[in-house]
């Protein structure tokens, strides 16, 4: 497993990481954690562990905690020294849970939600501190002063050694970034080979070919520039290209990515994240498989390098997408 650096952090970690959104069972928050739950959470931590992934990637709201909770049954099951890993969690997002009981959605970047939200992450965990702590969607009531001051107590503190943020543009970025002492080191957003908006972006200024509701106002550039790590979350697109029945509509791309395999003895989900591998931003695909079989097969991306024309084969094939 190749390791890169976090944003401008001291951290190495896996280039693939292993996203915890999964485990815990339901997502009702009310239904509690089962015996199948703590081994499922087990083994695919142990199976992260066997491809030589070391990031676990976290939010307060899945399955209402659970997911944090669960994972924390890796201790008592010796599978790793905390020193071992990286664990990255997110907060930000409010939702009607038991976390946040009686709250309406929204989101809070408030001083004393932050401050809270990790006191709860830590806890549910069982750890002393987080590696990375991302901020989860922008908060456009968000008083900068008040991250600034989050950020640096639970520095100081130990909480945290490191901050990003997630689904933000570079001018949010840019914004938040002024305020405070330390810089960002990771912004995770959407990216799959069926929703590309960060890359389409730069292929098409200037062109009238492919006319696209531009959302993310350069970010990709934006993060390579300031050296903030990409995490891509839902990189193999919700299974809507790999799973036995797939939509019609996405024939041509299937069938390029079944070739692809074939050629390289791979599966096609490890196309698919050779697919973000390959690009020079050295993103970071957050995977969110419980099965260690699919995991291993996901884990084969890092066997294949996509020539220029592959990739731009795999580009073009998407719906609407067209290169002059």
């Amino acid at each position: 497993m190749k390791k890169i650096q976090l944003g401008k952090s001291d951290l190495m970690v896996s280039q693939i990481a292993l996203g915890c959104m999964g485990l815990g069972g339901e997502w009702d928050a009310k239904i509690p954690l089962t015996k199948s739950d703590e081994v499922a959470a087990i083994k695919a931590v142990e199976a992260a562990l066997e491809q030589g992934i070391n990031f676990f990637d976290h939010a307060d709201i899945y399955k209402g905690g659970k997911a944090e909770t669960v994972f924390s049954s890796i201790w008592d099951a010796k599978l790793v020294d905390r020193e071992s890993i990286f664990i990255q969690s997110k907060c930000g997002i409010r939702l009607m849970n038991d976390l946040y009981e009686g709250s309406a959605p929204h989101y809070d970047f408030s001083y004393e939600h932050i401050m809270h939200s990790v006191d709860g992450i830590l806890s549910r965990l069982k750890v002393d501190y987080l590696d990375s702590l991302l901020l989860h969607r922008p908060d456009t009531l968000m008083e900068p002063e008040e991250v600034a001051k989050a950020f640096s107590k639970l520095k100081e503190s130990g909480k945290v050694r490191y901050f990003g943020v997630s689904n933000h543009n570079g001018a949010q970025i840019d914004f938040l970034q002024s305020y405070l002492d330390e810089p960002l080191v990771a912004n995770q957003m959407e990216l799959s080979l069926l929703q590309s908006n960060l890359i389409d972006e730069g292929l098409n200024v200037n062109s009238l070919v492919n006319p696209l509701d531009y959302r993310s106002q350069g970010t990709l550039e934006y993060c390579r520039h300031h050296q903030i790590t990409l995490q891509a979350w839902s990189p193999l697109a919700g299974g809507s290209l790999t799973q036995e029945e797939v939509s019609s509509e996405h024939e041509e791309m299937i069938k390029l990515i079944q070739l692809y395999a074939n050629e390289y003895g791979v599966s096609r989900e490890a196309i698919m994240v050779a697919w973000l591998l390959r690009h020079p931003a050295q993103i970071q695909p957050i995977v969110g498989t419980k099965t260690p079989a699919r995991l291993q097969a996901i884990c084969e991306a890092m066997k294949v390098t996509l020539t220029r024309e592959q990739w731009y084969r795999l580009y073009n094939s998407g719906l609407g997408r067209k290169l002059l």
